[in-house]
C-alpha cells in the first residue's frame, strides 16, 4: 500500500523499494512479512521521494475497498461502526504482528488507541498519522456521512501544518502524548452501515477467523502479563511489584529491568490499568462510587477521587452525571 500510494504521488517505486531494502517479488506474496524497521524506512523514504512531509496523513485518502484484503472487507461488511471497530481490533493481527487497537468506551465517548504491543517502540510518525486518518476515511466511506473527531492525540511531536490535520479530523490534534489516540462521540459508533450485506459479512468473518487461527500467537510481553495480573487482582488490593515478580518467577530487579526494556514501569502500568477500569466502572451505574474505589485497590475513596480528577479533569460523580 505504501509503495502504491507513493508511486501514485510521483515517487519512483523502484528507487523506493531499493532504498528501503524491499524485494519486488514480495509484492505478489500474500503471506510475506516485513520488519518494523523496513516498514518505517518505507514510510520515511516515501515522504522524502514525494516531497510530502505529511505523506502518512495524506496517504489515508487513497484507501479504497480491499486495500487491506480480508481485514478491510471484514470491517466494511459490519452492520455498524461499533462492530467495524470491534472487527478491526480483532483482525488487525492479519496485517500487522504487533500493532493493536484498543477500543475504550468512556462516558459519552469512545477512545481508539493505536500502539505497538509491549509498551516499547511506537509506530513511526507517518504510520501513526496514516492509521488515525484512515479510521476517519473508512468510517465516512462505510457510513455514507462525514465523521468528526472529538479529539486526536499523537505520541510524536508536530512537524507539519495544523490546517492539514484539522481538515482530516475536524479538530486541532495534541502532540507528544503517551500514545496515538482518536476520540469520537459515543453516538458516532452507532452509525449504521447502509450497504452492509449480512450474508457476505458471515462469509468474510468466517474466513478471517480461519486465517487468524493459522497465525501462531505471539508470546505476551512482560508488560502485557503484568497488565493482566493487575486487572485480574485489582479487587483484592493493588498488586505490588514483589507479588507480580513472584507470579512471573522473576526477581523484582529482573522484572523492573525487563519492563524498562519495553519502555514501561510497574507504577505506570498500574496507573494505566486503574484508569481504564475506572472509566468502565464509573460508567456502570449499578456500582456505587465507593465500591469502584475498592475494586480499583484504593485504600480510601478520597484517593480514588484524586486519581480520577488527575486522569480526566473531572470528579467521578460529575463524570457519571455527565452521561445523562
Amino acid at each position: 500500500m505504501i509503495i502504491q500510494v507513493a508511486a501514485a504521488m510521483g515517487a519512483d517505486a523502484g528507487q523506493l523499494m531499493a532504498g528501503a531494502g524491499f524485494h519486488a517479488e514480495w509484492l505478489g506474496h500474500p503471506d510475506a512479512r516485513i520488519s518494523l524497521a523496513m516498514e518505517e524506512r518505507l514510510w520515511n523514504l516515501s515522504a522524502e521521494l514525494t516531497g510530502d512531509p505529511l505523506f502518512g496523513l495524506h496517504a489515508a485518502a487513497a484507501i479504497r475497498p480491499g486495500t487491506f484484503d480480508v481485514l478491510d472487507y471484514a470491517v466494511r461488511t459490519a452492520p455498524d461502526l461499533r462492530t467495524a471497530l470491534q472487527r478491526l481490533a480483532r483482525y488487525n493481527r492479519l496485517v500487522h504482528d504487533v500493532a493493536v487497537f484498543e477500543v475504550v468506551l468512556a462516558q459519552d465517548e469512545v477512545r481508539i488507541v493505536h500502539r505497538f504491543e509491549g509498551g516499547g517502540a511506537q509506530p513511526c510518525r507517518h504510520a501513526a498519522e496514516f492509521t488515525l486518518a484512515s479510521l476517519m476515511v473508512v468510517a465516512a466511506q462505510i457510513s455514507g456521512q462525514p465523521v468528526q473527531a472529538r479529539a486526536v492525540e499523537f505520541a510524536h511531536a508536530n512537524l507539519g501544518s495544523i490546517d492539514a490535520f484539522t481538515s482530516v479530523f475536524g479538530v486541532v490534534p495534541r502532540f507528544g502524548k503517551e500514545a496515538s489516540c482518536l476520540v469520537l462521540a459515543a453516538d458516532v459508533i452507532d452509525l449504521p452501515v447502509p450497504h452492509a450485506d449480512p450474508g457476505l459479512s458471515r462469509i468474510v468473518t468466517g474466513h478471517a477467523e480461519q486465517l487468524l487461527a493459522t497465525r501462531a500467537p505471539l508470546p505476551d510481553s512482560v508488560s502485557t502479563q503484568v497488565r493482566r495480573q493487575l486487572a485480574n487482582g485489582m479487587a483484592h488490593g493493588a498488586l505490588t511489584l514483589r507479588v507480580a515478580a513472584e507470579q512471573l518467577h522473576l526477581s523484582e530487579r529482573s522484572l523492573q529491568r525487563r519492563l524498562n526494556a519495553e519502555g514501561a514501569t510497574f507504577a505506570g502500568l498500574l496507573d494505566e490499568v486503574r484508569r481504564e477500569l475506572a472509566l468502565r466502572y464509573v460508567a456502570d451505574e449499578h456500582l456505587a462510587l465507593g465500591e469502584v474505589a475498592y475494586l480499583l485497590g484504593f485504600a480510601e475513596p478520597s484517593a480514588f477521587h484524586r486519581a480520577f480528577k488527575r486522569w480526566t479533569g473531572n470528579t467521578p460523580a460529575a463524570a457519571r452525571r455527565a452521561r445523562h
